[in-house]
């Protein structure tokens, strides 16, 4: 999860009477959790503990997390995300397919229509972020590029 959207998690939680939030991305999920004390503890498959001041950067240490250099396509709009043009067909392109700026990616199924992901850039496909049929919100990344 990136570490803006949790920076922007805690503020809504400080700003907030809640004592507890929890998101799920994914396969990513996070706990943030005010404390007694100084300290707000976030616990999830990334481990994160920070301290209580404006200087939120500096405190953050995230362990394991994981990283995948390249350009990131991003789902326009909330949806359901299929690989496949059809369940009997072959999918649109797996890891390690070379891509060319406007090949169809992937569909993403809004409110019946089926919409057409295509590529903004040339290059490898080093990373398919969602699975088949998985729900996905506008700005998620979805396909890695390199």
């Amino acid at each position: 999860m990136d570490i803006r959207k949790i920076k922007t998690l805690i503020e809504m939680l400080e700003a907030s009477d809640l004592n507890e939030i929890e998101v799920t991305q994914g396969e990513e999920s996070v706990r943030i959790k005010k404390s007694v004390g100084d300290a707000n503890t976030i616990s999830g498959e990334n481990s994160i503990n920070l301290k209580n001041n404006k200087n939120l950067s500096a405190d953050v240490a995230i362990k394991d997390s994981k990283y995948i250099e390249g350009n990131e396509i991003k789902s326009p709009i909330v949806g359901t995300f299929y690989r496949k043009p059809s369940p009997d067909k072959e999918p649109f392109v797996n890891v390690g397919d070379i891509v060319a700026k406007g090949d169809v990616l992937c569909i993403i199924e809004a409110m019946k229509n089926m919409n057409e992901i295509k590529s903004d850039f040339s290059g490898k496909v080093v990373s398919i972020e969602v699975d088949d049929a998985q729900p996905v919100e506008f700005g998620q990344t979805i396909i890695v590029i390199n």
